[in-house]
């Protein structure tokens, strides 16, 4: 690029202020500011002030396995094939293809890449080219003639001007490292719009699951509360029965039909969500459906080491590089309150004829260096720089502040892990229990050792412990999902972009 320029400029009797910008290009040999380096990991970082189990309980039920924490254990990006759901693969696959929001943070992306490469053009002389041609004529009282001897004559005019303004102080090297860093922000929110994209078409099969059990369930028990009901009726028109029983099984079943029209419109709204998430107007049904068999518990989790977490997660990465932004414009700010130079020359020729227009006759060339200095400008320079002070303290901070959500994520996540699965075995032997007594307490209303509201009130604490059970069930799998999220997601494992995994080699 360089001997082309110089080439074309001697080829055009440029040479002499070309040459002049050409060496004026190393003199941008440094840039003032601090230079940027990346936070340290926290000392001691770690997720528990006391030791997690290596394993959870387990309970013989639907997503009741015992899953094993495995630390420092690789992400794969594609974490949702481990729930071993053929629909589930269907249904993120087509989210990844159709959802709106991945192209535009692709788009937001690749304008970020091009606002780093206009800003390195100024780097470079900027080289313009003109040329024009005019008809004339100039009164003989007022003008002398042209070498012709004419008053009407042509004028021909042919220039190149160039101007550089070297980065000596490294203004502008300091504004191209923070459009950079931005850029790398973007890539960043790049993916976590995939992490959050497949977190949520997990977390919503997973909603579709529980809801589809609890309103499964609910309506077991619309039924039987309904055949209870016509039996106590039965009885009560034999006289075997009170009329307060028979009121009280009626309040029963209006109780339990009213819990059913909220979840079925959670459910239709769920559905709304699904179709949505993989790019479809809600209209547009998808063949996937989801049910607690049809989704596995994971029997192993990855535990991320603490020191990763800050590679890891894509808002931390995203917060790392503002501060690096915010440290530029520090750069910027002070470099903007020293001398400015500038260079610009300009090459051409006139002719009130186009074929002696480029003789040596008609040449002609100037060329100007400057320098220019801020002496007084009410302070603005001098606030723009300790506003950048603070911006960077800002940046810093906010990093700090994500750095401890992430933390907090992954640690409330685990807690989860292992809370949820002793919820999930004691809500099983409460459902088994409820179960055993709701038989009992059947058989004894039949002989009549009990009465009909003894009987209702087992049925009520029966339908509420199978309820629980089908939630416990589904948060379970709802726990091993945002674990995933919040130890990154295995972003940097992605197939298709090469430049994550070198990202990742150079924090590593």
């Amino acid at each position: 690029m360089l001997f082309r320029f110089r080439a074309f400029a001697r080829a055009t009797r440029f040479g002499a202020v070309a040459e002049a910008l050409i060496v004026a290009v190393p003199l941008s040999a440094c840039a003032v500011g601090p230079n940027f380096s990346r936070p340290a990991p926290p000392d001691d970082a770690g997720y528990t002030p006391k030791p997690l189990p290596d394993k959870t309980v387990s309970a013989p039920t639907q997503a009741g396995g015992a899953e094993k924490l495995v630390m420092n254990r690789d992400i794969p990006f594609e974490w949702w094939e481990l729930f071993h759901s053929p629909a589930l693969d269907s249904l993120v696959k087509k989210s990844f293809a159709a959802n709106p929001t991945l192209p535009a943070a692709e788009a937001a992306l690749r304008q970020a890449k091009e606002l780093v490469a206009a800003q390195q053009g100024f780097f470079y002389p900027s080289l313009t080219g003109g040329a024009s041609a005019s008809r004339s004529q100039t009164g003989s009282t007022l003008s002398p003639a042209t070498a012709n001897g004419t008053f009407l004559y042509n004028l021909y005019a042919a220039q190149l001007n160039v101007s550089y303004t070297p980065d000596v102080f490294g203004a502008n090297r300091r504004q191209v490292e923070s459009l950079d860093a931005q850029a790398s922000i973007q890539r960043f929110q790049l993916e976590a719009t995939y992490i959050t994209l497949a977190t949520n078409v997990v977390s919503a099969a997973v909603t579709e699951a529980s809801l589809r059990g609890q309103i499964a369930a609910t309506k077991e028990i619309i039924d039987q509360d309904t055949k209870a009901l016509r039996i106590l009726k039965d009885q009560f028109r034999l006289g075997y029965a009170m009329r307060i029983d028979v009121a009280a099984q009626e309040a029963a079943l209006a109780q339990a039909e009213a819990t059913l029209p909220p979840l079925e419109k959670a459910f239709e709204q769920n559905r709304d969500l699904l179709r949505v998430l993989v790019g479809n107007l809600p209209n547009e049904d998808i063949a996937e459906k989801f049910d607690l068999d049809s989704i596995q518990l994971p029997q192993e989790l990855p535990v991320s080491l603490p020191s990763k977490i800050i590679d890891q997660r894509p808002d931390v990465r995203a917060a790392e590089e503002a501060i690096r932004s915010a440290n530029a414009q520090v750069g910027v700010a002070i470099a903007n309150r020293l001398p400015q130079f500038s260079i610009t020359g300009s090459y051409g020729a006139t002719s009130t004829m186009w074929s002696s227009l480029f003789s040596p006759a008609g040449a002609f060339w100037t060329i100007v260096g400057g320098v220019s200095q801020p002496i007084f400008d009410g302070g603005t320079l001098l606030h723009r720089e300790r506003a950048a002070d603070e911006a960077l303290m800002q940046a810093a901070y906010q990093y700090r502040s994500t750095v401890l959500t992430g933390y907090q994520n992954v640690a409330d996540t685990l807690h989860a892990v292992v809370s949820d699965a002793d919820a999930l075995k004691a809500d099983f032997a409460s459902e088994e229990a409820a179960k055993v007594t709701l038989d009992l307490t059947h058989k004894q209303q039949q002989v009549g050792y009990v009465d009909y509201l003894t009987l209702i009130q087992a049925e009520l604490a029966y339908q509420q412990a199978k309820l629980t059970l089908v939630q416990a069930q589904a948060a379970r799998l709802g726990d091993a999902a945002a674990l995933f999220q919040a130890l990154g997601g295995g972003w940097w494992n992605r197939k298709d972009d090469v430049a994550n995994k070198a990202a990742n080699a150079t924090a590593n």
